[in-house]
């Protein structure tokens, strides 16, 4: 008879995460490409709470369709790099091209927050590096996560929405 650790009979436990998403479509019907988008992230995760659907003006490159964006609240035991790898597999899925930057797009995904951390990574950099500035980013997000924290600048969801300049305009869809 051999005796064994009782470690070595446990099964590592995944811990999920909170992650925070900001989807958006200019392209096609771009309703139904955020909820196909939507659907599909239930098979990397679970969705939470999905935002109204918001119509944006397009920002830094203006001379194209306005967008459809969302926020959603999304819990998964992938790690950071394993969850881009699939976000990205599910956008080109879905038929995003990248062949230039700030192009119109069916569906772009962007990992807003996810949980407390603070991740640089090449392919991959959290909170989103932009989202502090972008009211088509937390008009959505502070819906579902208003009190949400940015843990660099730590201020609320909320309190980085209140303190943007006008302009950018974002208009909330009524749900149907």
């Amino acid at each position: 008879m051999f005796w064994k650790h009782p470690s070595e009979n446990r099964k590592l436990k995944q811990v999920k995460k909170t992650v925070y998403l900001s989807l958006g479509s200019n392209l096609g019907d771009r309703a139904q490409n955020l909820l196909t988008a939507i659907e599909k992230l239930g098979g990397i995760g679970q969705v939470v709470a999905t935002s109204s659907f918001y119509e944006t003006e397009p920002v830094d490159v203006t001379a194209q369709p306005w967008f459809l964006n969302c926020a959603v609240k999304f819990d998964t035991e992938k790690m950071p790099r394993q969850l881009i790898a699939a976000i990205l597999n599910l956008e080109q899925e879905m038929g995003r091209q990248r062949k230039q930057q700030k192009a119109p797009r069916i569906i772009d995904i962007d990992i807003l927050l996810f949980g407390s951390s603070i991740i640089q990574i090449p392919t991959l950099t959290v909170p989103h590096p932009k989202m502090h500035e972008r009211r088509f980013v937390l008009e959505p997000l502070a819906e579902i996560a208003g009190e949400a924290r940015h843990p660099v600048f730590k201020r609320t969801v909320r309190e980085l929405r209140d303190a943007l300049p006008p302009g950018q305009t974002v208009r909330k869809l009524p749900k149907s």
